[in-house]
């Protein structure tokens, strides 16, 4: 029975367990953390509170198990990046994160190139991903030391070693999708071409060992979070999708073996390098959704994600909520879109927005259901989800109702942590399958679709155009 040190870093917290053989999450630990936020797009976290968040984390769910460790995994942010001495380990630069919009501007000066860079990667030209905060890093704050996604500097402090799973890669701009190695053609492209990189690594392989939580333990299962998440919630074959609910949105779908090119506007990724075989999905983000929820938590909406059950209007008075609060993602790529609300009237009340911003959420994660269907070429039969939002009744059931699938609300708050725990079992166990590492799980309920097809294709249509117009917007300014 491996027993597995599991930590997810994510942008709003850190998270451990410690999780049997079983796949059962034994001891939790958790830490909060709140980036910075800043005029011009700045979003920005101190990485020594990131590797602090880690080891303490780590160690508090090491003492309450009260077992020994068997191996440590680590799932991580994906794209968010900072500049380092590797010598030394010490951050040259903040972190920047996935949210920071400052890279806009090396985006810009490649227009010419996005198609090129689509073909190659997979990816869209935008200053979500990390080649783009890298260059800008470089520009802007230092030239000396490294500049590298957040989990190699993680990894390098826990073990030495200077690494990165191929699905994290692949999120950088920086890869080439097909065979999910550096592609030093495009490093040149966004003036990269002398940075030294990571070593790009299987997400089962073992790439060293730590001693920062007791004894000399093996560290493997490492993976960027939303694959992660993918894994753990079964999503093993084509066709299957997933969605979290977390600071953002971010659904996920298995294409197997094939990287697709979306024509849809979505991205596509290494899903994760392990048991021999390197399978792919397609996926689409929605910036602001748990961050939404803390904006109307900061205005006095609510007093926290627990009560927007109670608070949120049972139904709508017409009001209608783009909560482009950080711009729009697929398939709009929009970083300047702003929020709108509209259809307001004298009569509404706070109840009415905070359910507009609830259905504001649901839609966006609606259009990329649609999105994904035309990239798989076939209909979604259904949506997984996990995340801190699915405990809110009614944002899924308003997502049922507007994607028209049923959702079924993985029964555990820790899918990302449980995703990187599967892939450490499978490295610590060869003869061991991928299903067999991630284990069978049930619904911890399901939301069925109540309203009508009519009725959700009339307010998506109506939502739309909203949000077409929030982009027009943009373009006047």
């Amino acid at each position: 029975m491996t027993v597995v040190l599991a930590i997810d870093q994510g942008t709003s917290g850190t998270k451990a367990i410690v999780a049997d053989g079983s796949g059962e999450a034994l001891t939790i630990a958790e830490a909060e953390l709140r980036p910075r936020y800043g005029d011009g797009g700045v979003v920005e976290q101190d990485p020594r509170q990131l590797l602090e968040s880690v080891l303490d984390t780590g160690r508090r769910a090491v003492a309450a198990a009260g077992r020994p460790i068997d191996v440590v995994a680590l799932a991580n942010q994906g794209e968010t990046v900072l500049a380092w001495d590797p010598a030394t380990g010490t951050p040259l630069s903040e972190a920047i994160v996935w949210q920071d919009r400052r890279a806009e501007s090396v985006c810009a000066g490649l227009t010419e190139h996005a198609d090129r860079i689509a073909a190659r990667t997979g990816l869209v030209l935008d200053s979500y991903f990390s080649a783009p905060k890298m260059a800008w890093l470089r520009r802007n704050v230092t030239t000396e030391g490294v500049v590298t996604t957040v989990d190699t500097w993680l990894l390098h402090h826990l073990t030495g070693e200077f690494v990165t799973d191929a699905a994290t890669a692949s999120r950088s701009l920086l890869t080439d999708i097909d065979t999910a190695e550096w592609a030093p053609d495009l490093a040149d492209l966004f003036g990269l071409g002398d940075e030294r990189l990571p070593r790009i690594v299987a997400s089962d392989e073992i790439i060293g060992t730590t001693r920062a939580f007791g004894g000399e333990i093996p560290v493997a299962g490492l993976i960027v979070d939303q694959q992660a998440a993918l894994l753990a919630e079964g999503c093993i074959d084509a066709g299957a999708a997933k969605c979290t609910f977390g600071t953002g949105a971010f659904l996920l779908a298995n294409t197997g073996t094939t990287a697709v090119r979306s024509t849809a506007g979505l991205t596509s990724s290494v899903a994760w390098r392990a048991a021999g075989g390197t399978p792919y999905c397609v996926d689409g983000q929605v910036y602001t959704a748990a961050s939404a929820i803390r904006w109307i938590r900061d205005l006095g909406f609510i007093r926290s994600a627990g009560d927007l059950d109670t608070v949120a209007a049972k139904e709508s008075d017409g009001t209608l909520c783009v909560p482009a609060l950080a711009g729009l993602a697929a398939p709009w790529w929009r970083p300047d879109a702003t929020a709108t609300f509209t259809g307001m009237t004298l009569s509404t009340r706070p109840e009415h927005l905070v359910l507009a911003v609830l259905q504001g959420i649901a839609a966006q994660v609606a259009t990329l259901c649609e999105l994904v269907e035309r990239d798989l070429g076939a209909p979604l039969t259904r949506l997984r989800a996990d995340g801190g939002l699915t405990r809110s009744r009614t944002l899924m059931q308003a997502q049922a109702d507007l994607a028209q699938i049923p959702v079924d609300i993985y029964p555990s708050a820790h899918a990302t942590p449980l995703g990187a725990a599967a892939l450490a079992r499978l490295a610590m166990n060869p003869g061991m399958t991928l299903r067999e590492a991630v284990g069978e799980w049930k619904p911890a309920a399901v939301y069925e679709p109540r309203w009508s097809a009519e009725r959700a294709e009339q307010f998506r249509g109506t939502w739309t155009a909203v949000a077409e117009a929030t982009v027009r917007k943009g373009d006047l300014t």
